[in-house]
């Protein structure tokens, strides 16, 4: 069969989507390619929504992927606002959740991204309840930011991870007064470890907001509809006028568990079972992106990755898979988070007990440094803060796995290319 005669079909409107879309005609491919996404807004990126976009340093129009017209240039089939309820692996068709007509597919791309976490407490049809994930959450909480710096308000956050500490900064640079309550003994603890948490609960502190820790959310109180207030599990009361649930993403695999393709255990994370060629159970299904739970061979594990560089490498990498491209998908994980006058980026994976020490590289207490997660000698993983171009090299010792001199690698004078034993 020659690819005019093919229809490749993408469910997810994402970056990962989009980027997959993008590469299939990059690559030559002259079949039908059909892109469903069940927002109404053109696919964009998401990491605005918690910086620039919310905080109002960014255009809307900044966000997309591509300019809409694009995708009739490249004669990419758009749905936007639309859902597929089915997936049919031995008519190989998808269903459309609305009217129930169906589309046949030769490949399936599975993009459907992840969800926020809800909290199950008593208070959350509250008007003032929110979460972050979609372009419309966005949008209305910085009009909510904005009126609660007006106003003198206040905003509690359910979880300090990234979406819950960019939030912060965001509502601290509106002028509202933020309460930020985590189960975790630091912020960021399953990410960065104790070492690096401490870091960021001292510079939310300096500006101003108050952390509760070892506490999670049992209700939230409210009036006519709106919040007064948020209770604890220590039995404590904090004012808020604003609550965000920012406690983290469940991958969204209902389609897939109810087409019978394979999940990965909570170990990985969850989301949908797929080879390092992004390959699902089905051979003619691929994943990608927040839902897609992959084999990565450096870190001998699999791994579900909720970061942009994830959407932005693994579409296009599914994208060529299907076109039966042989190369596996092994990118080493990043991401990137800015935050009042801190910027900083992560490279690698090194989960807390994954480690044996932690070099820090630079002055820690000026937050002009880059810590790196060793163990046995090697170096798992590196994070940069306000030091710049360094992304490479540090990846670099990742993915060699050499070795390296500890001393020479918290000395900034000798050159990261120069620190293997």
């Amino acid at each position: 069969m020659v690819d005019a005669d093919q229809t490749f079909v993408i469910v997810g409107g994402g970056l990962a989507g989009a980027k997959a879309a993008e590469t299939l005609r990059a690559e030559g491919f002259t079949g039908r390619v059909i892109l469903i996404c069940d927002e109404r807004d053109h696919p964009y990126e998401r990491p605005p929504l918690s910086k620039g976009y919310l905080l109002g340093k960014e255009e809307r129009d900044g966000v997309f992927v591509h300019e809409p017209a694009w995708y009739a240039r490249h004669d990419i089939e758009l749905h936007l606002g639309q859902t597929v309820d089915a997936v049919d692996r031995a008519a190989r068709t998808v269903r459309f959740g609305d009217d129930g007509t169906t589309v046949r597919y030769d490949k399936l791309l599975l993009a459907t991204g992840a969800e926020p976490r809800r909290l199950d407490i008593p208070g959350t049809d509250l008007a003032g309840v929110h979460h972050l994930r979609r372009l419309a959450h966005s949008e209305r909480l910085k009009g909510v930011l904005a009126s609660l710096g007006r106003d003198n308000g206040h905003l509690v956050i359910a979880g300090a991870g990234w979406i819950g500490l960019e939030v912060a900064a965001a509502a601290r640079q509106y002028g509202a007064e933020v309460t930020v309550v985590h189960r975790g003994p630091t912020p960021l603890h399953s990410v960065l470890g104790p070492e690096l948490g401490q870091l960021f609960a001292e510079l939310h502190r300096e500006h101003g907001v108050r952390f509760h820790f070892g506490a999670t959310l049992t209700g939230i109180t409210g009036q006519d509809g709106m919040v007064l207030a948020a209770r604890t599990d220590d039995g404590e009361e904090h004012p808020a006028h604003a609550v965000l649930a920012a406690i983290g993403a469940a991958p969204r695999v209902s389609l897939a568990e109810a087409a019978g393709l394979r999940l990965a255990g909570p170990e990985a994370g969850g989301g949908v079972l797929v080879d390092e060629r992004l390959r699902t159970s089905d051979p003619d299904i691929y994943a990608a992106g927040d839902v897609a739970a992959f084999p990565h061979a450096l870190f001998d594990t699999r791994l579900r990755v909720e970061h942009w560089a994830n959407a932005l490498n693994g579409g296009p990498a599914a994208a060529r898979s299907m076109l039966g491209r042989d190369a596996a998908y092994d990118r080493v994980p990043y991401f990137f988070s800015d935050q009042y006058d801190l910027g900083m980026e992560y490279s690698g994976w090194a989960p807390p007990g994954s480690y044996d020490q932690v070099v820090i590289r630079g002055d820690a207490g000026k937050r002009e440094f880059i810590a790196f997660w060793v163990k046995e000698g090697r170096v798992l993983a590196g994070m940069n803060v306000n030091v710049w171009d360094v992304t490479d090299p540090i990846q670099e010792l990742i993915r060699s796995r050499a070795r390296v001199d500890t001393e020479a690698l918290a000395d900034p004078r000798v050159p990261l290319e120069s620190v293997a034993a």
